[in-house]
């Protein structure tokens, strides 16, 4: 696993826990990079904490309007963590991919959430990809 998708997994598991307890996910985030023993100097994982939050009111719209079927109060945690982090990338991430921010979450979803959760993850971040352009036009 390179370090991105480890950086992901770590942004994943700091808004997934954070949805649970209901905390801030910047405290949370804050606190396991403290008492970890060498947190690395260059930290993805704290740029997609915080894009994510920074962001969140305008993703969280983003996956009402395009999660066909459900709402974000039916999503189970994670996926909607791996959502959340999934729509950032795609919109705000220029250095990452289109493809790539829907693999990558489709993978964490594939490791981290139930057997279904993956094709949902990528329904709802294809069709966010075809519109990318467009919407990172009006961020």
């Amino acid at each position: 696993m390179g370090a991105r998708s480890r950086a992901r997994k770590r942004a994943v598991d700091v808004l997934y826990a954070a949805a649970v307890r209901d905390a801030d996910p910047l405290a949370l985030h804050a606190e396991r990079t403290e008492a970890a023993e060498h947190p690395p100097p260059n930290d993805y994982a704290t740029v997609l904490v915080e894009g994510v939050v920074a962001h969140r009111e305008r993703i969280d719209e983003l996956l009402t309007e395009h999660a066909e079927g459900w709402t974000l109060d039916r999503m189970p945690f994670v996926d909607l963590a791996v959502l959340r982090l999934g729509v950032f990338e795609l919109l705000w991430a220029t250095d990452v991919p289109d493809a790539v921010a829907v693999d990558e979450a489709v993978q964490l979803a594939r490791t981290l959430s139930t057997e279904d959760s993956p094709r949902f993850v990528n329904g709802v971040l294809g069709r966010l990809a075809t519109i990318a352009e467009q919407l990172r036009a009006t961020l």
